[in-house]
């Protein structure tokens, strides 16, 4: 049975980019893939674009392919990525810069057509999340990006693209696109492409399911961690799957790393909604067989939604946040002192803000004063004031007001940071999926 290996070189956007180059160069494998994308990465991206029509793609993807393609070159490794972010056209275009600049002759394509933005206004959608809908929100959309599916990726591998570089697209396609494109699987068979998504939500967070979000000192040590290796994932035709990791590199792979993955941002097993097929893991097993290898079956799957999911990024105000530490006896009662302070000291100057939250970082700062309760005294806090504003200025005198607990109370603040920033928030809609439309375009890198 044909079988191909897949390399995972990304979990997210500031991932290391070592492991990557350690899985291309010992992993013996034939696909090598970046997931860089996250939610709110794309509408960052969008604004990026609108002060730069070159820019939007990942800030890491120069970093990136200057590190993985010359091995990837010599060794005959395709790459498939999102770090085309709001520009995949742009980044392809810097990706073959630069493998012309290492003397690499390749073939690098971009998915396009994630950009919805025009058919999700015309069409006035309704937000999942939040009331309302795109229209409503008017001028402040900033971005609409649709999560596309893996055949327009397995389009380019097989035309030949030695590097495939997408905008927004689910994240197991990703990985699902070389399957595709190695085996020849049928875009409805179900039961293959939801076996498929199972390796590809495996893959995607790299060295999560090696051991790095799994581990926890005392209850569930991993050893290596500064170094940690990403997962390989060994595909058969049939859908057959075997985690493993470059032999020698941190971490680990275990039955329990790799079920901790599976449930990983996951709603419902038995409906995980892809664009591709709706996936099934109720069923799937799971089974250490060897050191550092877990075999993974019992994925199925069910048709595709009508609808794909968009993204939608869109200006939400903005935040001003000020903090300040305090240390020694005291310090619980000192930090809530202050809290009230600026409390009170808002109300007294007039800060418009829609929001407010109070923290003592350490003490309640995640779960609120119910669950920390009983928690007793540190030594040292760190105070917390955050404000949603209409506007920059208000946003400023937030943080403006922590600063002057420095000379006006409570006794031995110092450190105090602050910061304005303007919101970019992200909610979802469902749009008819032939209203988006993908589509390959290639850049040649001939030397």
């Amino acid at each position: 049975m044909r079988r191909i290996r897949i390399g995972s070189g990304a979990g997210y956007s500031g991932d290391r980019i070592e492991p990557a180059v350690e899985v291309a160069e010992h992993g013996d494998i034939q696909y090598l893939v970046f997931e860089c994308l996250g939610e709110r990465t794309v509408a960052l991206a969008q604004q990026a674009r609108m002060k730069n029509p070159d820019g939007g793609y990942d800030p890491l993807l120069e970093d990136r392919m200057r590190a993985v393609l010359p091995v990837c070159a010599a060794k005959g490794i395709k790459i498939v990525t999102n770090m085309g972010a709001a520009n995949p056209l742009a980044a392809a275009r810097k990706t073959a810069e630069i493998a012309r600049a290492l003397g690499l002759s390749l073939k690098v394509a971009a998915v396009i057509g994630d950009d919805v933005f025009d058919a999700c206004k015309q069409g006035d959608l309704p937000f999942m999340e939040i009331d309302g809908s795109m229209k409503q929100l008017g001028n402040r959309v900033l971005s609409a990006n649709a999560y596309l599916g893996a055949a327009p990726m397995a389009e380019a591998l097989s035309a030949g693209a030695d590097v495939v570089i997408t905008g927004r697209a689910s994240d197991p396609a990703l990985f699902m696109a070389p399957m595709i494109h190695a085996f020849g699987w049928p875009m409805d068979d179900w039961n293959l492409l939801g076996q498929g998504t199972v390796a590809g939500h495996l893959l995607e967070c790299a060295g999560q399911i090696t051991g790095g979000y799994f581990a926890d000192p005392g209850f569930k040590d991993v050893a290596g961690l500064a170094r940690l290796g990403f997962p390989i994932g060994e595909v058969g035709e049939d859908g057959s799957l075997v985690i493993t990791k470059v032999t020698g590199s941190g971490g680990q792979v275990t039955a329990a790393t790799c079920k901790e993955q599976l449930l990983y941002e996951v709603h419902d097993p038995e409906r995980y909604i892809q664009p591709d097929v709706v996936a099934d893991f109720s069923q799937v097993v799971i089974e250490q067989i060897a050191p550092d290898c877990v075999r993974v079956s019992g994925g199925r799957g069910t048709p595709r939604p009508d609808t794909l999911k968009v993204s939608v990024g869109y200006l939400d105000g903005f935040i001003g946040e000020g903090q300040i530490s305090y240390a020694g006896p005291g310090v619980v009662a000192r930090g809530r002192l202050a809290l009230e302070i600026v409390r009170e000291r808002m109300q007294l100057t007039g800060i418009a803000a829609s929001e407010t939250r109070f923290d003592l970082i350490g003490i309640d700062s995640l779960h609120g004063a119910a669950l920390s309760a009983g928690a007793g005294d540190p030594y040292e806090v760190r105070v917390r004031v955050t404000g949603r504003t209409d506007s920059l200025r208000e946003a400023v005198r937030i943080g403006n007001e922590v600063e002057t607990l420095y000379t006006n109370g409570p006794a031995g603040g110092g450190g105090v940071t602050k910061s304005a920033r303007e919101v970019v928030a992200v909610a979802s809609v469902l749009l008819p999926r032939e209203l988006a439309a993908p589509r390959v375009q290639f850049v040649e890198a001939a030397t």
